[in-house]
């Protein structure tokens, strides 16, 4: 099933490459091609001008262990634990650089910081190879800009961003535990639907923005109405989370090669920024009487 996140849409992401042959050429003590275990394989592709092998080789070339995803270049959960790990890393680093080096009220590099990162957030998924470095540079310079907001937001409502965090980490244990235990189930349905709610949300947002520069307010970020908003914004966040979990598995049993992997950090990365955001902005709300 391939997924809608754009992420892990990509022509030529999350596939096998063609240099990941199988192990099914070697013929098998018994068979008719007797004791070569390059039978059946093309006369191109045998070691040329070694010595026959013998039995005690064969027996130890049989019965020894299959090679392993790590043996063979293959993607494995680890490999996306770790990245993601380094990319989230990388990011909360450069977030507590905006945070301590930056005065709360000052804004101008974290908006910058948030430009530049949109468009190198565009450039990683739009690659169609994958690059690390741009993946770390996109963790830093939004890392660097939520720090700066974080730190505004904890300034006028004292742990918030505590809050915030907890949040973001129940919302992604929620979901992982769901996705895991068959309580939800990515089909093609689920995916055009979380899909047409997230284009339209994020549609309304952009009208938000241009209403606020010409001094008009849609409310939609203040009141009952703008909790209803904040409310469907973190359930987005945990729909693109379960998008990333589907993504990663199929990726995992159709052993996509190890690089991929970060790919899939940077889908992560992208859906639990969204989330602790909107969570951010949530919690402001509840708390607007403090």
């Amino acid at each position: 099933m391939r997924s809608s996140n754009p992420v892990f849409s990509r022509e030529g992401s999350f596939t096998r490459d063609s240099g990941y042959a199988g192990f099914g050429n070697t013929a098998q003590a018994g068979s008719p091609y007797g004791n070569n275990p390059y039978a059946g394989t093309p006369y191109a592709q045998q070691p040329q001008g070694q010595a026959p092998m013998t039995d005690e080789q064969l027996y130890e070339l049989y019965n020894g262990p299959s090679a392993g995803p790590a043996a063979t270049g293959r993607m494995t959960l680890d490999d996306v634990v770790a990245r993601t790990a380094m990319t989230l890393l990388t990011l909360v680093v450069a977030g507590a650089v905006a945070w301590f080096a930056l005065p709360f009220e000052n804004f101008g590099f974290a908006i910058a910081a948030s430009l530049v990162a949109m468009v190198v957030g565009l450039v990683v998924s739009f690659k169609r190879s994958v690059s690390p470095p741009l993946i770390l540079t996109y963790a830093a310079l939004q890392g660097f800009a939520m720090g700066a907001v974080s730190h505004a937001f904890n300034t006028m409502l004292n742990g918030i961003v505590i809050q915030a965090v907890l949040g973001t980490a129940a919302v992604f244990g929620a979901m992982l535990f769901a996705y895991k235990s068959g309580r939800i189930r990515v089909t093609a349905r689920y995916q055009r639907i979380g899909i047409s709610i997230a284009l339209g949300f994020v549609l309304l947002m952009l009208v938000n923005v241009i209403a606020m520069a010409f001094g008009a307010d849609m409310g939609l970020r203040s009141g009952p109405l703008g909790i209803v908003v904040g409310l469907i914004g973190i359930g987005l966040g945990a729909f693109f989370l379960s998008l990333d979990f589907a993504a990663i598995e199929q990726a995992i049993a159709q052993g996509a090669p190890q690089r991929e992997s970060w790919r899939a950090a940077f889908g992560l990365t992208l859906s639990l920024v969204w989330i602790y955001m909107e969570m951010l902005r949530l919690i402001a709300i509840l708390r607007g009487d403090d």
